[in-house]
């Protein structure tokens, strides 16, 4: 399945490529990023760690059509990643990203996530999204918020941190197109 570009008004969302394993490697590991993701993320960080997700994860999985994946640039500087933000088809697990601690704070999450939710409901037409979170992860709360998305349940997960509550997060495909 083809993975489009998508933009927001500051980011370009680009489709992941191989070409992106180095930048990657460059940005993600660090504790400021990880710390909230899933245990399968390995941890101390390895140095083909980013290779071996883009490569025997991430592109097989968008071109078996079971998860979507891109790179997050700023418009105004569009070789230089930022963060990537994706989509997989999995129950209670569908969204998921990082961003570069530089350039949090700033609203750009909030675009990346509106444009890859528009995409999941009005172009793949998905019944509903949700997405897991640490509950001590606010500011990612604070982004589902902003999305229309309502707590639906709670239970415990481990992430690269450890064993932590974690909040599912969910909007269906009605709400969002009414929000729209």
């Amino acid at each position: 399945m083809h993975v489009p570009t998508l933009a927001t008004p500051r980011l370009v969302l680009q489709p992941l490529t191989l070409a992106d394993a180095p930048a990657i490697q460059q940005a993600f590991p660090r504790w400021e990023i990880v710390r909230f993701l899933a245990d399968r993320v390995p941890w101390p960080y390895p140095g083909d760690g980013a290779l071996a997700f883009v490569r025997d994860a991430a592109l097989p999985a968008m071109a078996e059509g079971r998860e979507w994946h891109w790179s997050l640039r700023p418009r105004q500087e569009p070789d230089l990643l930022i963060g990537v933000i994706s989509l997989m088809d999995d129950p209670d697990n569908n969204r998921g990203f990082w961003m570069v601690p530089e350039w949090q704070g700033q609203g750009l999450m909030t675009e990346a996530s509106e444009a890859v939710t528009a995409y999941w409901f009005e172009v793949l037409e998905k019944p509903r999204l949700r997405v897991p979170k640490a509950a001590t992860n606010i500011p990612s709360s604070r982004i589902s918020a902003r999305n229309g998305m309502r707590i639906v349940a709670t239970e415990e997960r481990g992430y690269v941190s450890g064993r932590l509550p974690t909040e599912i997060w969910e909007i269906t495909r009605e709400e969002w197109l009414a929000r729209r």
